[in-house]
């Protein structure tokens, strides 16, 4: 497949040939990706779809006494706007940003115009879809097996490689979300890292000092989701293919 220089940031854009990129390129818009804004709501109709560069957006499920639980992240692999992928304009969940970046955005009736006039524009993001179900699988089970430091250290290293910097913004309440855990046990995950100087924490920001040893302390759930991911859409290009070679 042809493989342009378009998008530099997104690899799912960089997957798309040139005639694809074509179709999208002149109705995309960077827009910065600020802590907690919101890219759709549940249940009302989706407006734009969003290609990350940096940054995590999150997807949430709300209970109905107001609970929530994050179910998916996506970042500069992917795309924020499935269910238009798949035919529809609404989903059941919540999509905020999570960890603050940048993105390209264009409107969803755009897209699906794009979508629809191009098989490879199609499979291409029907196999990103496969690599995030089998993602959101990997940790549905993760979440059942794993020690809460073992799935901190995961979603860490997911993180620094979809930010594409040592040094990110991340709040206690969105990681003990993504965990499913009480805030004082990721305070005591988060100073146990920090004493095996494997990670800074302060005030909100996190920087990676030893990422070896996070991959060392993770579960296998990391690689196993990576390998997915790299089977499906390739390996990744530019700085977050360095962490990996």
């Amino acid at each position: 497949m042809d493989q342009p220089f378009q998008s530099q940031r997104n690899r799912l854009l960089e997957l798309l040939p040139a005639n694809d990129f074509a179709r999208l390129r002149q109705q995309l818009d960077e827009v910065p990706l600020d802590y907690k804004f919101e890219l759709y709501r549940a249940g009302k109709p989706i407006p734009f779809v969003y290609f990350p560069l940096t940054g995590v957006a999150s997807i949430v499920n709300t209970m109905m006494n107001g609970a929530a639980a994050e179910v998916g992240t996506v970042g500069n692999e992917g795309i924020v706007g499935l269910p238009i992928i798949l035919g529809d304009t609404v989903a059941p969940n919540d999509v905020y940003v999570q960890v603050p970046g940048a993105g390209l955005r264009m409107p969803a009736s755009a897209f699906r115009e794009a979508l629809e006039g191009s098989s490879t524009m199609r499979n291409v993001m029907l196999r990103y879809i496969h690599a995030l179900f089998n993602q959101i699988a990997q940790t549905a089970a993760c979440n059942s097996f794993h020690t809460i430091e073992q799935r901190c250290c995961r979603w860490l290293l997911m993180t620094h490689d979809r930010v594409l910097s040592d040094q990110f913004s991340l709040t206690q309440e969105f990681l003990g979300m993504m965990l499913g855990v009480r805030r004082t046990s990721i305070t005591l995950t988060a100073n146990h890292l920090k004493r095996q100087e494997f990670i800074k924490y302060s005030r909100g920001h996190v920087t990676i000092l030893d990422r070896p040893g996070l991959e060392r302390r993770s579960c296998e759930c990391y690689a196993v989701s990576k390998r997915e991911f790299d089977r499906l859409l390739g390996p990744p290009h530019g700085a977050a293919a360095g962490r990996h070679g």
